[in-house]
């Protein structure tokens, strides 16, 4: 894989040209700063921008009148390669706060979509409708100890308006869900994103989340799309580099408001 071309496509794709992620929501762009404005229940933020050390400052405090004005708390979604360098101190100082690092890892389909041994007792099956989503959300819940609301709402909003973008997978062992995830296909590009992979603690170890991981690349790959995409987290990169993802830079989610 060409590294740097790959992430080139990627910013142009994925973050300058970006489509919405979900009905209701809108691109806009101004100056060199690209965000998505959703209401409450969606995700709001920057997805890009090109910033030079003169104007950075007026950009950031555009985002924080827009955003604020609006009354959402929203995300400047900063990458390790983004300019200027010290753009994260920058947003820090004006009053965002860093979430952990993640790695943005990329593999292409075909190297990955190779068949994953299940875990004796595990049955894996999409999840297309409400009560779909209830297992997914119950994982998510589960997993990362977060509420799911917002992602729930994401999730049924998706799947109403343009079903064929989403894939949400579960992982049953009986009738519990102990693992899922979720990947969106990005019409018009090469790349497929991969989403909320989690497994509840006692399942854990024991392949389901490599075997989500390799479904999905299987999906991905029959509907044509050459490359996969997800932000991981250090529990999760040891496992995806091992089944082929390939380190292109970091981001960090920089929040502001509640």
């Amino acid at each position: 894989m060409d590294h740097t071309a790959v992430l080139a496509r990627y910013d142009r794709d994925m973050r300058e040209n970006a489509a919405p992620d979900g009905p209701g929501a809108r691109i806009e762009r101004v100056g060199a700063v690209v965000r998505q404005i959703a209401d409450a229940q969606g995700w709001n933020g920057v997805l890009w921008s090109a910033l030079d050390p003169a104007g950075v400052q007026g950009a950031i405090d555009e985002q924080i009148a827009c955003f604020t004005g609006l009354g959402r708390a929203f995300e400047w979604k900063l990458y390790g390669h983004d300019t200027p360098g010290d753009l994260g101190a920058r947003l820090t100082a004006a009053g965002f706060r860093a979430e952990e690092e993640e790695t943005l890892l990329v593999g292409e389909t075909g190297r990955i979509a190779v068949a994953a041994e299940l875990p004796e007792g595990i049955r894996l099956v999409q999840a297309t409708d409400p009560a779909g989503v209830d297992l997914v959300v119950d994982v998510h819940e589960k997993a990362f100890g977060t509420d799911g609301t917002r992602l729930r709402h994401r999730l049924l909003a998706r799947l109403a308006a343009d079903p064929g973008t989403l894939v949400a997978v579960v992982a049953l062992a009986g009738d519990e869900p102990v693992s899922a995830a979720r990947m969106e296909l990005v019409p018009g590009t090469p790349f497929a994103g991969l989403w909320g992979g989690g497994t509840v603690e006692a399942w854990r170890g024991r392949g389901v989340y490599r075997a989500l991981v390799t479904h999905r690349a299987r999906v991905a790959a029959a509907h044509g799309y050459r490359y996969l995409q997800v932000d991981a987290s250090p529990m999760s990169r040891p496992v995806l580099q091992r089944l082929g993802f390939h380190a292109l830079s970091t981001t960090t989610p920089y929040l502001y408001g509640s």
